[in-house]
């Protein structure tokens, strides 16, 4: 458990890989994902390194299997997953894997291209039907209207037939011709116009919608086409038609001049049409053959391929020995996984079948450590909620256990509801009882994956949210009874006081007096008496008593955080942050605001009913302390000596003010002076007069190293004057505002309770009202309303409100206390996401 409250032991280590283990090894560590590879080769370009070939091959590798997974997803096949987890491949297996995926890919594109044209010519095929088809109806359309007319009946089929050139103008008569062709719909009505503009008129346009729509050879969508025949009459209208069908991306089809070619060609257009039609159906068949035979194998494909790749572009960043025999590499890895490390490195040498054990050696640096933070599914939530905010510094002690409790208490304090909280619990002991078979389905939803991997986040708030909405007896925001009542509505039996049936009927508002023997029973069991849910002041009661109780937990919260600063102080070994940090701080804060909670505790269980009118402001005393006014006789004190320890409480906060602003940038100019006296005495190495001790060297080294290595620049006293007059007034300034930043703790609490009776008073209390048949089919619906916006407002709406306010009440107000943040998350190289399915990069 220990490595919950703090980051784990790093160590730098260096590693010596013969070549041909290199690679062998590397996988195995891929696989442990215990181990940070450093960049030994910053400075040179990634086209010049020694591996640039085989990543740009696994690349090309890659490159093929996505086109594969398209083809695959475009066809609609499920890509099987085993949960397999293939171990990587040998180098000299590369060559396979090339020439298969090689293979697949131009299968797949012949394939395509041949269907392609297959469908192109099956498009063109069918548009020729329809074309046709709807010219026939056409002419026999005009030829019924003809004999309607009494029309000459050679006419139509005289119009319909086209004259050479020669034969105009030697007496025939006037034909016309005609081009006959398939448009896209939408396009009918500009393509209308823009015949009648450029032929003036002189063109007769026909056209007719295709009531199925058609396949497009290169997309695959559906498109809607219409067939349109244009009469005109001589060469120039011909050619201008032509050209606007052109501009239109219309397909022209000669069409046969007589009914009878138009008749033979439509069912020599059927019997081709059929043949293809075979010809695409075998096509189609064999092209699933080939998917579903890659969609089953493709995920181990994927893995293999990102496996290599990642080894690769890992060796590209080791140093090659002189002698072309050996890899070095630095690795960030915890101290506590050397062993497993070591066996993983021998592992790795026994499969690539190398008879020179790989080494590895502990580094001494005066480099920051990446920050490892442990976590299993339960801590991980915490951790993502801390880490958000910033990365700790190393072995700097870690919020995420103690957020575990303070986080959803403190989002129970503001959204606390019994009945909201049963049904948040709810909600989480699904996820968490079905969490193997959710994470098996690999949901892709980013919002529910959001909200999955919170789930034992959302169970504590839950549960937290039960507790405090007993405390404040609220549920739906109604009151449970469960130990009845403490007050009393039977007076004394002689008081003038008795209620009579009379009074009942014509008084509205009774008022209760604890004062009076009998009425008030003494303190409710647990949590607040639930006569208050009907009570004309109860506002103005839980308004207290939220408010005082916002100002105590925030006080408590943040005098821990104050008290973990003081954990960091020990472990780094830093006394002097401790007697000029950590001391005055504590002594301020409790000064003053731990003060205040005393107050609010005491004056608690000082006054009882008999003696609460006499009570006095808490506010006005609390004011009063700062300003020194003690002349107001009329406001009574809370108890004996109050002015002489209140007095004394304001100088002691105030002489913490120079306490941390002058005193610590004194000692360490003085530290810093010190320091520079004795490193003048050491002169090559040899003591000189009163030169520094053995001891006082060691201090001087280790100042240097710290002060150069940390620092990076050399002492600066009006940094470190300003930086500590920054710190100072921003913790001082920050008690104030912080603590006033928790009474969101009872404005967010108010708020919840409101809406909740708002939506009881105005949605179901209407469905209540009606007291007869109608009224409870009324209800089901009225109900219906009711629990969705229960849950779409109260539980998601001022859930997510109150998430976030104990997110800001953590950031800010807990971890500046002691959390600096300034680190930089351990990344070590992994192969988990790949077994996990995730192939983005």
């Amino acid at each position: 458990m220990g490595e919950l409250f703090r980051s784990e032991e790093m160590t730098l280590a260096q590693l010596f890989l013969q070549s041909e283990a290199a690679y062998c090894c590397v996988s195995e560590l891929g696989e442990l994902g215990k181990v940070q590879f450093r960049d030994l080769n910053p400075d040179v370009n990634v086209f010049q390194r020694k591996f640039v070939n085989e990543v740009r091959r696994c690349e090309e590798m890659d490159r093929k299997l996505r086109f594969v997974e398209k083809e695959i997803k475009k066809a609609g096949i499920p890509i099987l997953d085993t949960g397999e987890n293939p171990e990587v491949p040998f180098p000299r297996d590369m060559i396979d894997l090339e020439a298969n995926f090689e293979k697949i890919e131009n299968e797949l594109k012949e394939i395509n291209t041949n269907q392609e044209a297959l469908k192109r010519n099956f498009l063109e095929l069918t548009e020729l039907k329809f074309i046709l088809r709807k010219t026939q109806q056409f002419f026999d359309e005009a030829q019924l209207h003809h004999h309607q007319q009494m029309a000459d009946p050679d006419l139509l089929e005289e119009s319909s037939s086209l004259l050479e050139p020669s034969e105009i103008g030697r007496g025939a008569p006037l034909r016309l011709g005609f081009v006959a062709g398939v448009i896209n719909r939408e396009r009918i009505p500009t393509f209308e116009r823009m015949l009648w503009r450029v032929c003036r008129g002189n063109v007769f346009l026909r056209q007719a919608e295709i009531e199925n729509p058609l396949e497009d050879p290169v997309t695959g969508d559906s498109v809607h086409k219409s067939v349109f025949i244009i009469f005109f009459q001589g060469d120039q209208l011909k050619n201008r038609v032509k050209k606007i069908c052109e501009g239109f991306r219309a397909s022209l089809y000669p069409c046969p001049e007589t009914p009878q070619e138009r008749k033979e060609m439509a069912a020599g257009v059927n019997t081709r049409i059929d043949d293809l039609q075979m010809v695409l159906n075998q096509t189609e068949d064999h092209r699933q053959r080939v998917l579903q035979a890659a969609a089953k194998t493709i995920r181990v494909w994927f893995i293999k391929v990102r496996k290599m790749k990642a080894i690769y572009h890992t060796l590209n960043l080791c140093n090659i020995d002189v002698t072309q025999k050996c890899l070095i590499a630095e690795v960030w890895c915890p101290v506590a996984d050397l062993d497993s490390i070591q066996f993983a490195l021998r592992r790795g040498t026994e499969h690539s079948g190398s008879t020179v054990p790989s080494i590895l050696n502990r580094m001494q640096t005066s480099q920051t450590p990446p920050t490892y933070n442990k976590t299993n599914k339960f801590t991980c939530g915490f951790q993502n909620i801390v880490d958000a905010y910033g990365i700790s510094s190393y072995r700097e002690i870690n919020p995420a256990p103690y957020t575990i409790i303070t986080f959803p208490f403190l989002f129970a304090v503001m959204f606390g509801d019994f009945g909201h909280g049963v049904l948040m619990t709810f909600i989480a002991v699904w996820m968490v009882l079905r969490e193997s078979r959710i994470l098996s389905q690999k949901n892709d939803n980013e919002l529910f994956n959001m909200i999955f991997s919170g789930r034992y986040i959302i169970l504590l708030m839950g549960i937290f949210s039960i507790y405090t909405g007993l405390i404040y007896n609220d549920c739906f925001s109604k009151a449970l009874n469960l130990f009845g009542s403490s007050w009393s509505v039977r007076p004394m039996f002689n008081s003038r006081d008795n209620w009579t049936e009379d009074l009942l009927k014509h008084v509205s508002v009774l008022q209760l007096n604890p004062n009076v023997t009998g009425v008030f029973n003494g303190p409710y069991p647990f949590g607040i008496d639930p006569i208050w849910s009907i009570a004309t002041n109860k506002l103005t009661f839980l308004n207290s008593f939220k408010m005082k109780m916002s100002v105590i937990l925030g006080i408590i919260h943040m005098l821990f955080g104050v008290t973990l600063g003081l954990l960091n102080h020990i472990y780094f070994k830093k006394p002097l942050n401790i007697y000029l940090g950590f001391i005055p701080e504590m002594i301020f804060m409790s000064s003053l605001f731990g003060y205040l909670v005393i107050l609010v505790l005491f004056k608690w269980c000082a006054y009882d009913a008999a003696t609460s009118m006499e009570a006095p402001s808490l506010l006005i005393h609390f004011i009063n302390m700062f300003l020194f006014n003690y002349t107001d006789k009329t406001l009574p004190m809370l108890y004996s000596g109050q002015v002489g320890l209140q007095c004394f409480l304001v100088v002691c906060a105030m002489l913490c003010v120079p306490w941390m602003l002058v005193l610590k940038p004194l000692l360490l100019r003085h530290q810093y002076l010190r320091r520079k006296h004795l490193g003048t005495h050491n002169f090559g190495g040899i003591r000189v007069g009163n030169g520094p001790t053995e001891e006082d060297a060691e201090i001087i080294q280790h100042d240097q190293l710290s002060m150069h290595s940390e620092e990076g620049e050399e002492f600066n006293f009006g940094d470190i004057v300003v930086t500590q007059a920054i710190h100072t007034i921003e913790y001082c300034l920050g008690c104030i505002s912080n603590t006033a930043s928790y009474l969101r703790l009872w404005a967010l609490s108010l708020a919840h309770a409101q809406l909740s009776e708002v939506l009881w008073t105005m949605v179901m209390h209407v469905g209540l009202h009606i007291r007869n048949l109608g009224g409870g089919i009324l209800l089901v619906l009225v109900f219906a309303a009711f629990a969705t916006l229960t849950i779409a407002i109260l539980l998601i709406m001022e859930g997510l409100s109150a998430f976030l306010h104990a997110l800001r009440l953590h950031w800010v107000e807990f971890q500046n206390k002691f959390y600096k943040g300034a680190g930089f998350k351990f990344m070590p190289f992994s192969f988990e996401s790949l077994r996990e399915g995730r192939f983005d990069e």
